[in-house]
């Protein structure tokens, strides 16, 4: 299983912001990960690809798609980085959501 957070690095978060949290915690900093960088596809890269289809309806949750297509619900962040929606909540009921295979290529094209 590839984890989205291999090869990501972290960053140590001592904002006087959390200083109340962390103290709270009996904790003097948060170790927290970076934004991924990911690479966008290229046409050629998409072509070589094989898209589904996938109505939004009611329910629907990245983790479920990931595991009916991909067998594996960790995954679910391909979905979500292809289709350019980070969270279920920047889909609507209707929309189609696009499931990029053969999973092993997205990964590879996204460079994780």
């Amino acid at each position: 299983m590839a984890s989205r957070y291999i090869n990501t690095l972290t960053a140590i978060n001592d904002h006087p912001f959390y200083k109340k949290y962390m103290e709270d915690r009996g904790r003097k900093s948060i170790e927290q990960y970076r934004t991924a960088n990911f690479v966008d596809l290229t046409e050629e890269q998409i072509s070589k690809l094989s898209i589904t289809g996938h109505l939004w309806s009611l329910g629907d949750r990245y983790w479920k798609l990931a595991a009916s297509y991909y067998g594996d619900s960790s995954y679910w962040w391909v979905i979500a980085r292809y289709n350019n929606a980070p969270t279920e909540c920047h889909l609507n009921l209707g929309d189609i959501v696009e499931i990029p295979a053969p999973l092993e290529a997205v990964l590879m094209y996204m460079k994780v």
